[in-house]
């Protein structure tokens, strides 16, 4: 199996229209049920915000980008297929025929689903130094890394004593 057929990418399922969080739910919840959480990564209903004129009172409103459409993050396989193509709701992926076409890196960050986010350069025992947040300028020690929540565990020296303290990617520079 190649490195590219098993990094999970994005698809778009057609949906009955007005049961796209229905199906967002069911497809939840049957990853749940059945432990697929590392083949079916991420469920995502687009939404962006409106102003609405109402008797003369704005009211920010939110709105699904793209109705009758979800977006999926999930590696392909049979399983996972079927999983999704037999969620109530779910009409058909998008693609030619029945086979389904991942988004492209340049649809997915012009979707905005996921901001494209380079990846940081630590491994785990490097020294790292905080530039933002309560713990700025101290400096640590890189316990544990979580690419997908893009956070950081570092150990950092607080009144003598070494703590573990999560941080964002963006709040750590390397050493």
């Amino acid at each position: 199996m190649t490195d590219k057929s098993n990094k999970a990418r994005w698809y778009v399922i057609h949906t009955y229209s007005g049961h796209e969080n229905k199906v967002k739910a069911n497809i939840e919840k049957l990853v749940e049920n059945r432990a697929m959480q590392d083949v079916i990564h991420e469920v995502q209903v687009p939404t962006e915000e409106h102003i609405e004129n109402k008797n003369g009172k704005k009211k920010v409103k939110e709105r699904k980008m793209f109705p009758g459409y979800v977006l999926v993050k999930m590696i392909m396989n049979d399983e996972s297929w079927y999983l999704v193509r037999n969620t109530r709701g779910v009409t058909s992926f998008v693609g030619p025929g029945s086979k389904p076409v991942p988004l492209t890196e340049e649809e997915v960050k012009a979707l905005g689903v996921q901001e494209a986010l380079p990846d940081i350069d630590l491994e785990e025992q490097d020294t790292v130094k905080v530039i933002s947040g309560p713990f700025e300028n101290f400096i640590g020690t890189v316990e544990s890394i979580n690419t997908e929540k893009r956070k950081v565990k570092v150990f950092v020296s607080m009144f003598g004593r070494e703590t573990l303290v999560e941080l964002d990617f963006e709040q750590v520079e390397k050493l």
